[in-house]
């Protein structure tokens, strides 16, 4: 379509000829990114907000609930979570966390997800009341908030409530809901109701997506008012449009028609005005980003989507277009820029991990499923259909399912990605047809302890495969014809172990792959690096005892000059060389002297995370120097055992932003020169001794004093053999805990 699109714009160059192959609106300048950030402005609610403010710090010592009740797009969550980041809240609760509902719930997935907020582990093997019993033992005696968003059914409610203590200390309970008769239903509670916006409001919101603090020209005044006025004061359908007019151009005639095309909603019920305003973004998208849009309706509702796993989906499916200088995923990036520049979709904040996240509001959720209905892109079904109860699916390119079904209907010779989620398989239902999947482009197996070999050797034969995930507890090997995979991009085994490359094939190489693990005992040769010259993330894990180079030849690693993250266990003291183009390294190992490896991954360029698993420091001291770290932004040591003194300079971490400290049982003191670097925003402190903690607490008050209140969150975890005193050092900005 772009390739005719683009010799139509020819011929009427040449000829004459009127263009007409958008007659109703202006094409978009897709590749301009917006300057207007995502708004989370409670526009037009600072009544209700102050209101829920209030209830949340009333005098009132009975355990309330709290429903705010609107219709969907309304800005409940965005109420909620405005509030709930409020410093004066987070002062006034011992304890806060948040758990999304939805309309298919699981209660043990709710109570893990409230459990590990408050850093406590959860079993797999804990049902759902064992974990509901843990959690009310944390909640007792606290004075705890909790947000429920989402909540469609009193049945969550009825299977939840009674591991919520009554601690008659002030303690709170907020649930979001479209439902006005689930919130009469809750006990004690006192509904809040969100108001759609009036004009005005609707014009300020509109103003603030579209322009941020440029204002409005006033050519486009008039027009845009009456825009912000045809989506009925609905905040999602405002920021939604905004989105879209954001990244349009400011011009007159597309403007007019947007408004002209809102306004024949108007008389629709709610629900339809709301998906008839937001289809007007879609039908405006350009027609590269309309199937990545889509793609967003495939994840269940409410979910939070790794950013990393939904490129490889898009590569995958074929939705990315290859542009010179770019590599596939870093257009991928780009086309979820555009999308979330657009408001359609949310990026979410990064965890612990400093992974990415994004998620899609389930009202634009709904206009995915329906237009991929109506398109026929895809088809969706709960987890209890099976697939010969589906409409026909000979032609189907992707399966995706979380149970066995039975595949037999299906022509597997077709489909592109296939992902499993559980190992409820037998040998007939999965793996007797994987070897049907010669066009598969993902692939994604979980199959927990089949053991070595029920992997079917022509997987490695695939040609067009560009992402393999499995996860199997056993070794798999990868023959030599992994290295005649031309498209293979990701490669992501439990255990993987490679045969050496051909010697006779220099002109192969996977020059997509970029990666890669985890490896089974390494060996960076010449070879090997010439085959993946593109690799970006390596794992391996080289467990055989090493003490000179000839084995691994890891001195070869820095010629991988686009390496950007690597993770490796180093068994004995071979000789190691780093990338300079490194941005994050994980090391482990217990027989390494840190000190011989820092001085080199101190002076690399572009390092911003770093992690130290295990290992020594020569005489238990680590000095660090000036000129090294420059770029570092995150640190972790880890069970580095015999590490008592450590001493720093504030101006040789200029850049640091977190610090984790785990397991240090003898360390003596945290270096107070973190106190003075203005970058710091977090430390988290486990299983390391009293002075250590107190230390920690030291910089926090410094830090506060320096940079005010907030700027640093400390969070420590106690060992059993710390004094209990500790505990007492807890307050909003240094939060304490027990294992």
């Amino acid at each position: 379509m772009a390739s005719i699109e683009e010799e139509a714009k020819q011929i009427q160059g040449r000829v004459g000829v009127q263009h007409q192959l958008h007659t109703k609106s202006t094409p978009l300048d897709s590749s301009r990114s917006s300057s207007i950030p995502q708004q989370n402005s409670m526009v037009g609610a600072d009544d209700v907000k102050l209101q829920l403010m209030d209830k949340l710090t009333s005098d009132l010592l009975h355990l309330q609930i709290i429903p705010i009740v609107g219709m969907g797009g309304s800005g409940k969550t965005t109420l909620a979570r405005s509030v709930y980041e409020e410093r004066l809240i987070k002062e006034h609760f011992d304890i806060c966390a948040w758990a999304t509902i939805s309309q298919e719930y699981v209660i043990r997935d709710i109570f893990a997800v409230v459990l590990r907020q408050f850093n406590i582990g959860v079993a797999d093997d804990l049902n759902e009341h064992e974990l509901g019993e843990k959690l009310y033992k944390h909640l007792y005696g606290r004075r705890y908030l909790i947000i429920m968003d989402d909540m469609w059914s009193i049945d969550a409610w009825d299977r939840v409530r009674n591991y919520f203590p009554n601690n008659e200390n002030g303690s709170r309970i907020v649930v979001t809901t479209r439902l006005s008769d689930l919130a009469s239903t809750l006990p004690n509670s006192n509904s809040l109701g969100m108001e759609l916006l009036d004009e005005a409001h609707s014009w300020e919101l509109l103003s603030k997506t579209v322009f941020g603090k440029e204002g409005c020209p006033l050519e486009l005044e008039e027009i845009a008012k009456k825009i912000g006025k045809s989506c009925k004061g609905l905040p999602l359908s405002i920021v939604v449009v905004g989105g879209l007019l954001a990244k349009s151009k400011h011009e007159r005639k597309f403007w007019e028609y947007i408004g002209e095309n809102l306004n024949a909603s108007i008389n629709l019920e709610d629900d339809e005005c709301c998906l008839k305003i937001l289809y007007m973004s879609y039908k405006q998208l350009p027609i590269h980003l309309k199937p990545c849009f889509l793609y967003m309706g495939v994840f269940p509702e409410d979910k939070k989507i790794k950013i990393s796993k939904l490129i490889k989906y898009w590569v995958a499916e074929g939705f990315v277009k290859s542009v010179s200088g770019k590599s596939l995923e870093e257009i991928a990036k780009e086309y979820l820029k555009d999308l979330i520049g657009r408001n359609l979709v949310l990026r979410s904040t990064r965890n612990l991990e400093g992974k990415k996240w994004c998620q899609i509001h389930d009202l634009l959720r709904d206009l995915c499923l329906r237009e991929a209905q109506k398109e026929r892109f895809y088809n969706s079904a709960s987890d209890n259909v099976a697939i010969s109860v589906l409409p026909p699916m000979s032609q189907a390119r992707c399966l995706t399912w979380n149970v066995g079904p039975k595949l037999s209907p299906l022509n597997m010779s077709l489909l592109r990605i296939v992902k499993t989620t559980r190992d409820e398989w037998d040998e007939e239902n999965l793996f007797g047809h994987l070897d049907q999947l010669v066009n598969s482009r993902f692939l994604y197996i979980d199959c927990l302890r089949r053991g070595e070999g029920n992997i079917p050797s022509s997987i490695w034969r695939f040609w067009n495969l560009q992402t393999l995930i499995v996860h199997d507890g056993e070794v798999i090997i990868a023959p030599t014809d992994f290295w005649y995979m031309p498209q293979i991009r990701h490669v992501e085994v439990e255990w993987l172990r490679l045969t050496d490359p051909p010697n006779d094939q220099d002109d192969i190489v996977l020059g997509n792959l970029q990666w890669l693990g985890t490896i089974l005992d390494f060996k960076c040769s010449e070879q090997v690096i010439k085959k993946i010259p593109n690799i970006k993330e390596l794992v391996f894990r080289n467990w055989e005892q090493c003490h000179d180079d000839e084995m691994y030849c890891l001195s070869n690693l820095d010629c991988l000059t686009k390496l950007e993250s690597l993770d490796c266990f180093l068994t004995g003291k071979c000789v190691i060389n780093f990338p300079h183009s490194l941005k994050r390294l994980n090391l482990c190992s217990k027989d390494y002297c840190w000190e011989d490896i820092l001085d080199k991954v101190g002076e690399l360029p572009h390092l911003q995370k770093l992690t130290l698993n295990d290992g020594w420091f020569n005489k238990g001291k680590w000095e660090t120097t000036e000129d090294q770290f420059r770029s570092l932004k995150f640190l972790a040591l880890k069970d580095c055992s015999n590490l008592e003194i450590w001493e720093i300079e504030s101006s040789h971490f200029p850049c640091l932003e977190r610090l984790h400290l785990f397991g240090l049982k003898k360390l003596q003191e945290i270096p107070l020169d973190l106190v003075e670097i203005p970058t710091l925003r977090e430390i988290v402190v486990r299983g390391c001794c009293d002075s250590a903690v107190v230390s920690a607490k030291r910089i926090s008050e410094e830090h506060e004093d320096y940079y005010g209140e907030g700027a640093l969150q400390v969070r420590v975890r106690l060992r059993e053999k710390n004094d209990e005193g500790l505990m007492s050092l807890d307050s909003p900005n240094f939060r304490v805990n027990r294992f």
